[in-house]
């Protein structure tokens, strides 16, 4: 896919991952616009900001409508926009609480693809690339809505992929695993928390704490997105890190039972069963 004077559209880029990318992009020579919910100002990055809300409809389309209108066409589609639940058990979030981070999550990229994918056909190509995660193909305990976005997010990828591909668009999933950003510091305390979960989620909270502080910099999945972006033949997941390459071969040839005591030693969920 050539690069000069192709269009971007990169949702949720005012910080982490989504403005890592936005700026990884136009260094490569992308035309990009990156969106926020709050409106954030252009300011000193190298590309344009659009207001946008995932969740809404009319925002959507009119920030697709916008960026159709300045530059008649769009060739990369990077979703990106999402959140998550602070550690606690599935049963911690109302129903409200699950819809609300699916709507983001998921439901918001599924409104991003419907508004780009009729204008990609009509030029005859296009790349849509979603930022999953390892929780696409991993479980995480006490983050089960979160996994669950995400596991939802390849299902609709490999799905779309194989629709979309004979019209000259390809999609693809970016799978990081722990990235330092403040995506912690954002994330949604759960609404209905019970007292069975009070030393289990205080036991989390630290250790992702930890594991947050050596995480990989958002700029190693931002490297990723624009390989998936200009490949010739883009594969469907690409991994994002060393650790994401390695959960991804466990996954794919460990004996279930060794990830599963792996995830289980990884987040000392027996050490806490043992001491209660």
């Amino acid at each position: 896919m050539k690069i000069k004077g192709s269009i971007a559209l990169v949702t949720g880029a005012s910080s982490g991952i989504g403005e890592a990318t936005a700026q990884r992009l136009a260094t490569a020579g992308y035309k990009v616009y990156g969106t926020s919910r709050r409106g954030a100002r252009s300011g000193e990055r190298s590309f344009a900001m659009l207001p946008l809300d995932v969740t809404s409809d009319e925002s959507v389309e009119a920030a697709v409508k916008e960026l159709i209108r300045q530059e008649g066409r769009i060739d990369l589609l990077v979703n990106n926009a999402g959140f998550g639940v602070a550690p606690a058990g599935a049963e911690e979030s109302s129903i409200d609480q699950a819809k609300a981070i699916f709507e983001t999550n998921f439901f918001g990229l599924i409104r991003m693809t419907r508004a780009v994918v009729p204008h990609m056909r009509r030029q005859g190509n296009g790349r849509i690339i979603n930022i999953g995660s390892v929780l696409g193909f991993l479980p995480m305990p006490f983050g089960a809505l979160y996994a669950a976005t995400k596991h939802a997010i390849e299902g609709y990828s490999e799905s779309l992929d194989h629709e979309l591909r004979t019209r000259g668009i390809r999609v693809s999933v970016i799978e990081p695993a722990y990235t330092k950003t403040q995506f912690d510091a954002n994330f949604l305390a759960p609404d209905s928390t019970l007292d069975e979960y009070r030393e289990v989620r205080a036991l989390l909270d630290k250790v992702l704490k930890e594991v947050m502080a050596t995480s990989d910099e958002p700029t190693v999945v931002a490297d990723v997105v624009l390989e998936a972006a200009i490949a010739d033949r883009p594969k469907l997941r690409y991994a994002a890190g060393g650790l994401a390459n390695r959960l991804r071969l466990l996954r794919r040839f460990a004996p279930a039972g060794l990830v599963d005591a792996g995830i289980r030693k990884d987040l000392r969920l027996d050490a806490l069963a043992r001491t209660s």
